[in-house]
């Protein structure tokens, strides 16, 4: 049996083209699979849903006069349907993480992203109005991008890489990120190149030229680190 790769076509991994001469890679990652379950695919909703139901479900064998062992022998009727929820939304979630990657350029952030249907979309700097991290308690963050008034991005091709809940507009988003804090150095350092200053809505932290390490593996999160001390510099010059 031989082996297929979907994205053997991108001569780049996550860039469906090499970049032009003048723009530099400063980084690409992946995101957490965990985090992609947690907030985009909301296992812990689905969890606390069936919680519910098999606490109902002990109330009415209770309610009904049997015994507490019999209640939660009925409760656990609903234990194959939890276990098959949490594999799908796992599944799917551990897909998509594989399958997408995240590049900062000095020039763009491209959002390569899709496992029946692989999308890859491209968002240049000016496109970028202000941009902002969010660290959550596992460790994980995300980066949403809020995007000029005239920019217009398919919600439908960056799904689920964009910000949740935001009716009227959408806004791009690296979710799930081992190093958030890292990488939006990275993100803040190329966006004030690119326009000189840094744009009025930019929130990062600590704008420094360090290069970003990677200590796990690529398949298990971020991808290594590619933005050294020489190539950041040559980026910034």
């Amino acid at each position: 049996m031989t082996s297929h790769d979907d994205f053997a076509f991108e001569p780049i991994p996550g860039l469906p083209e090499r970049p032009p001469v003048g723009e530099t890679i400063l980084w690409q990652g992946s995101p957490r699979w965990r985090g992609l379950a947690l907030r985009a695919f909301y296992i812990r909703p689905v969890l606390a849903y069936f919680a519910v139901l098999m606490a109902w479900r002990v109330w009415e064998g209770l309610s009904n006069g049997g015994s507490l062992l019999g209640a939660i022998v009925y409760a656990l009727d609903l234990a194959p349907f939890l276990a098959a929820a949490v594999a799908v939304l796992g599944g799917l979630a551990w897909a998509f993480a594989r399958s997408t990657i995240y590049t900062i350029t000095s020039r763009r952030v491209v959002v390569r992203s899709g496992v029946a249907l692989p999308m890859t979309v491209n968002i240049p700097f000016k496109l970028i109005d202000g941009a902002s991290v969010k660290v959550h308690a596992d460790g994980t963050g995300d980066i949403p991008l809020k995007l000029a008034k005239d920019a217009a991005i398919s919600r439908l091709a960056l799904w689920p890489n964009h910000r949740p809940w935001l009716l009227t507009s959408t806004e791009p988003m690296l979710r799930a990120l081992r190093n958030p804090e890292a990488v939006a150095r990275i993100l803040g350092e190329a966006l004030a190149s690119s326009a000189s200053t840094v744009a009025p809505g930019i929130r990062m932290p600590g704008l420094t030229s360090r290069p970003i390490r990677q200590d796990t593996p690529a398949n298990d999160g971020e991808l290594a680190g590619i933005a050294t001390a020489a190539r950041m510099g040559g980026a910034l010059s």
